[in-house]
């Protein structure tokens, strides 16, 4: 028999963990049990049909804007670009038959945030998508050594005018307090000696190639988080992970994203993190009894709720005909793939529920149910209650929101509009 708790524990892993079900899934994940529905979400498979769809865009090294006559066509091809690799990247989580991956690629991207608005191309984007994808469950330490050297985030962070001689303290500072250890774990002397270490990565902004000039680097011995020695790029990102700060950061990191904003994690979470094996410590999470709690309730943001909705209705972005139109609402709600305001990435839970994006998500629901399939959610009104919660993933509708898809159950497109805007789907409660 499946239990409230079942239910609702297997809602957040499917919504938490896979981006939300495919019609059907959650009904299969009920029946086989939470104990098989944890390993489900956690398995990683060699081969993934959904993603074989996927039509990967090309994305090329436009070079520098034309030194004269109109430059319109080269913007516009800059632009085409970036669209053509979000639309991809949506592409890749909707389809996803074993999403973990790309939910981890997009956990990885808003906490290594940077953002198109100052990198400017779409391929140095790409290369540090292809990297968050190729460790997103991997080894940290592998990770931050191949970002502390991508050419997106030096430039983002103004590493490459970090030279001998003249520092720059920018990614230095961010590299740790946002990204390694956190607020608290480093000095300002640490971060000046951090900066020399980090001098001399030279970026080809058009196309994030990085280079090392070794006549721009410090090489002097600098006293850093107590040790006194020269750095490298790998070798200052080596030293900074191995710290036991880095543990309990990035395990309070993805209890704080996948389970709760006010509930600590218990302390034995950092030590599944001792060896920086990220998926040693997303299946403890998977596995932890806050799972099943209730009260750990995360919003969804507006790209997880897009592609959780897209999911459902078997909708492939990037062959919708009006792109831009999804683009812009989602610019509106605050969030588009590769675009995070500020390098501490977007805001989180409850800051997505505000008014505006009641308007959008709702635009957005019009729009996707034009283009996609309601499965058939039966006839009598009390049975479209139950079929809508499964067909979603939604452990249980509220009252309210059971009344509002009775009131709409003669029409299977309606109780759609109605399910996909609850407050029980936009929240994984």
């Amino acid at each position: 028999m499946t239990t409230t708790s079942d239910r609702l524990e297997t809602a957040r892993l499917v919504h938490r963990f896979n981006f939300g079900p495919k019609p059907g899934q959650y009904v299969q994940m009920l029946h086989a049990g939470v104990a098989t529905a944890r390993t489900q979400v956690l398995t990683r498979h060699a081969s993934d049909p959904g993603l074989d769809q996927v039509v990967v865009p090309s994305i090329t090294d436009l070079g520098q804007a034309p030194s004269s006559g109109s430059t319109s066509a080269y913007y516009q091809a800059v632009y085409n670009q970036y669209i053509a690799l979000a639309f991809y990247w949506l592409d890749r989580m909707v389809l996803a038959d074993h999403p973990l991956v790309e939910r981890m690629t997009w956990f990885w991207h808003g906490h290594w945030a940077t953002s198109i608005s100052k990198v400017g191309y779409a391929l140095p984007m790409k290369r540090q998508n292809d990297t968050l994808r190729a460790h997103a469950m991997g080894n940290f330490a592998d990770m931050s050594r191949a970002m502390i050297q991508d050419g997106a985030l030096i430039y983002w962070l103004d590493g490459e005018v970090n030279v001998k001689g003249a520092p720059n303290e920018n990614l230095a500072r961010e590299f740790m307090e946002l990204f390694t250890l956190g607020v608290g774990n480093y000095s300002e002397n640490d971060v000046k000696a951090a900066a020399k270490g980090l001098t001399g990565y030279q970026v080809g902004y058009t196309n994030g190639d990085v280079t090392f000039d070794a006549s721009q680097h410090d090489y002097s011995k600098v006293t850093f988080l107590g040790t006194a020695r020269s750095f490298l790029a790998p070798t200052l990102s080596d030293y900074v992970v191995a710290r036991e700060e880095n543990a309990k950061f990035i395990a309070r990191r993805l209890w704080f994203r996948f389970v709760s904003t006010t509930l600590a994690p218990p302390t034995s979470l950092a030590k599944t993190f001792a060896h920086r094996n990220i998926a040693s410590t997303v299946g403890a999470i998977v596995r932890d009894p806050a799972m099943r709690r209730a009260g750990n309730s995360q919003a969804k943001s507006p790209v997880e709720w897009f592609v959780s909705a897209s999911r459902a209705l078997r909708v492939t972005p990037s062959t919708l005909p009006d792109t831009g139109a999804v683009t812009y609402w989602l610019n509106q709600m605050g969030q588009f793939p590769f675009n995070p305001p500020s390098v501490g990435g977007w805001p989180y839970n409850e800051a997505w529920l505000t008014a505006a994006s009641v308007q959008y998500r709702f635009s957005i629901s019009q729009y996707l149910l034009q283009h996609g399939n309601v499965p058939d959610l039966g006839k009598k009104a009390s049975s479209v209650v139950e079929a809508s919660a499964d067909w979603l993933g939604v452990a249980k509708w509220s009252p309210r929101t059971e009344r509002a898809i009775i009131a709409a159950s003669s029409d299977p497109k309606s109780v759609a509009l109605v399910a996909l805007n609850a407050p029980e789907y936009v929240v994984s409660v």
